[in-house]
């Protein structure tokens, strides 16, 4: 199942739009990774609303989109994580550690904004 990834300014949008298996999440990071350069994206937003299950495969996966992202200048932001699926995380000691999350879209686009105006200041030092 291919995610689309929209381009809004300079982030990028992947909303994931059904589960995913363990090699739509690898094609994700790929994706993500080849468009970001490619764009020299700031930021990406990774929607996860759909999803009723964060397994430990995807939430390692998630966080390694993130980190590997952040080395190429791009922060990232997950958003749209369920009540439920939160809470289930948080029972299985699932974290998304050094990873932004945002209620939904518009919070991550807020979120995104605060990030990489502040490090656009930071780097002008």
């Amino acid at each position: 199942m291919q995610v689309p990834i929209l381009k809004q300014r300079d982030y990028l949008i992947a909303s994931i739009q059904s589960a995913l298996s363990d090699q739509d999440l690898l094609k994700l990071r790929d994706d993500l990774s080849e468009r970001v350069g490619h764009y020299r994206s700031r930021g990406v937003i990774i929607d996860v609303t759909v999803l009723d299950i964060i397994d430990s495969f995807a939430t390692r996966t998630l966080r390694a989109i993130a980190h590997m992202l952040r080395l190429r200048g791009a922060q990232t932001v997950i958003v749209g994580i369920q009540p439920e699926v939160a809470f289930t995380m948080v029972q299985l000691g699932l974290t998304l550690e050094g990873v932004g999350t945002a209620l939904d879209l518009e919070e991550g686009l807020e979120h995104l904004d605060r990030q990489t105006t502040r490090d656009h200041h930071h780097a002008g030092k």
